[in-house]
């Protein structure tokens, strides 16, 4: 009997002393954004921390957590207690770290997926003053000098460079990758005509395009930017390369599904609403909020299929 009773006792404090899903949060939530500040996860991931703070109750803080080309960040979010107190804000780059070495981490064993935000389609940019009038031209040059053009994107792995390498593997076409340590510095770099062009994502250009700065040659996505709608897609160009620089919510493996649950329920609401899609377009970010279970067949559609750009390139380090 007295056994028992110890049994009963220690049981009651593991309970007491495992999170309770039902009184989650009671504390600040934090959302890691695995790039530094004013990119397009940092956007999201503050846009978030303003709309579900008084819906939550709790301050729901964001941490920028850059380096290795997210790596930190997503190692970070991957090792954090599963209470649901620590989520992260996981652009695509992302999920072409695996195919490019080994990481610490596992996208469809230590996370879960809350939701799909969305996505920025990546443009590619050159200089008025380049010679290079369309895309048409640029790949005609490539292919009349393999090798001799050059380009930049934000670094190595980041989707607009591999929307570049998906394009030479499907036009069939050498050119020379000159990463950058960000956006601002390869866009610079263009418009100095140090490099032939560039592939960024559309948020943090639309300024520049409007402004004659650049000049943009061709869209990624399936369909057209509403601000470039003369801009051309791959695809109407005749090219199958599409590509998007998406944005998701995930937190770590084992976080109690009813707290996963409402912060779906929560976060698909926000990126729905009117004013909020309003304001992320003019960012140049496309809300298309899915669930999470949508998401999790998403990363298990997308990661291979990097890969396999990944390894077509000879781009993976050991």
């Amino acid at each position: 009997m007295k056994f028992l009773t110890a049994l009963l006792a220690a049981a009651g404090l593991l309970l007491a002393a495992s999170p309770s899903s039902a009184a989650w949060p009671e504390r600040p939530i934090t959302i890691i954004v695995h790039f530094a500040p004013g990119g397009g996860s940092d956007l999201l991931g503050r846009l978030l921390s303003a709309e579900l703070a008084p819906i939550l109750g709790q301050s729901v803080v964001v941490e920028n957590r850059p380096g290795a080309n997210g790596n930190v960040g997503v190692t970070a979010a991957a090792r954090a207690a599963p209470d649901g107190y620590t989520i992260i804000v996981v652009s695509g780059s992302a999920l072409v770290n695996p195919s490019m070495g080994p990481v610490p981490y596992d996208f469809l064993k230590d996370f879960a997926p809350i939701a799909y935000l969305g996505a920025s389609p990546n443009v590619f940019l050159t200089s008025p003053t380049s010679g290079i009038g369309s895309i048409q031209e640029l790949i005609a040059k490539a292919k009349a000098n393999p090798g001799a053009i050059n380009f930049g994107s934000a670094g190595v792995g980041s989707v607009p460079h591999m929307s570049v390498e998906l394009l030479k593997q499907r036009a069939g076409i050498d050119m020379q990758h000159v990463p950058f340590s960000g956006l601002a510095p390869s866009v610079t770099a263009t418009i100095a005509g140090t490099i032939d062009f560039t592939s960024v994502t559309i948020s943090g250009v639309m300024g520049q395009i409007e402004a004659g700065a650049v000049k943009a040659l061709a869209q990624t996505a399936k369909t057209p930017w509403p601000g470039l709608k003369d801009v051309p897609t791959l695809l109407q160009a005749g090219i199958d390369a599409e590509s998007e620089t998406s944005q998701m919510l995930l937190a770590p493996a084992g976080t109690p599904k009813p707290i996963l649950d409402r912060l779906e329920k929560e976060v698909v609401a926000i990126m729905a609403r009117a004013d909020v899609r309003e304001r992320m377009l003019k960012a140049g970010f496309a809300p298309a909020p899915e669930s999470g279970e949508l998401l999790r067949a998403r990363l298990a559609r997308e990661i291979p299929q990097w890969k396999q750009v990944v390894e077509q390139a000879g781009l993976r380090k050991n």
